[in-house]
């Protein structure tokens, strides 16, 4: 059965956003993108993997982004573009190459504001994965061996990060119910659950439930 759907997937850390959209995508059989992303965005724009991986979500202090983006959106001379700061050559290769990947037909995009990237696309449904803290808790404890005062630590300082590169980026707020189509707590269905979920309403926007 082919789909045309493009699920976009924002997600707080230890929700399970990307074993979510693994599944979905193996349900679906289309692929998947979270990671993947970085090796698409570094062979179409031909940066280093490795700028991309550590400027991966990442929130920038740049005050130059605003200009950044006009000079790029009305087609500015490539030298322009050449030297603007590195994280925005980094954010706008991921964009093109969402935007590039959508085109190929249906698809899961986990992070990377690809909601953003895809505004207006008739195909998409965008979804925020999130999740009561002790739940993300014990699941990241568990897969990292870590306490619960470490686990807690990192979805914290990680979450902080996803969403000051989403607020930045997009100007929207990460994580508000009305900036998604549909948000889930993970933990009240299970990951299973959750991709059933997100399945059915898949189909139900395609006519096929």
């Amino acid at each position: 059965m082919a789909y045309k759907t493009i699920v976009t997937i924002g997600r707080e850390y230890g929700s399970g956003g990307k074993e979510i959209g693994t599944k979905l995508a193996e349900k679906m059989g289309v692929k998947c993108y979270d990671k993947e992303l970085l090796d698409r965005a570094a062979k179409d724009s031909g940066l280093c993997q490795e700028l991309f991986e550590h400027h991966d979500e990442k929130p920038t202090n740049s005050f130059l982004y605003s200009l950044v983006m006009d000079t790029y959106s009305i087609g500015y001379p490539s030298a322009a573009l050449a030297e603007m700061p590195i994280n925005h050559k980094i954010f706008l290769a991921q964009f093109n190459s969402i935007k590039e990947i959508a085109k190929e037909g249906s698809c899961i995009i986990v992070g990377r504001c690809a909601d953003y990237a895809l505004a207006g696309n008739p195909n998409l449904l965008s979804v925020f994965i999130h999740g009561k803290m002790e739940n993300k808790i014990r699941r990241i404890a568990t897969k990292y061996n870590l306490t619960d005062a470490k686990a807690k630590d990192v979805i914290i300082k990680t979450d902080k990060k996803r969403s000051s590169y989403y607020n930045y980026y997009s100007n929207k707020k990460w994580g508000d119910a009305t900036e998604y189509d549909f948000c889930i707590d993970s933990g009240y269905y299970g990951i299973d659950g959750t991709v059933d979920l997100l399945f059915h309403m898949v189909n139900m926007k395609e006519g096929k439930a």
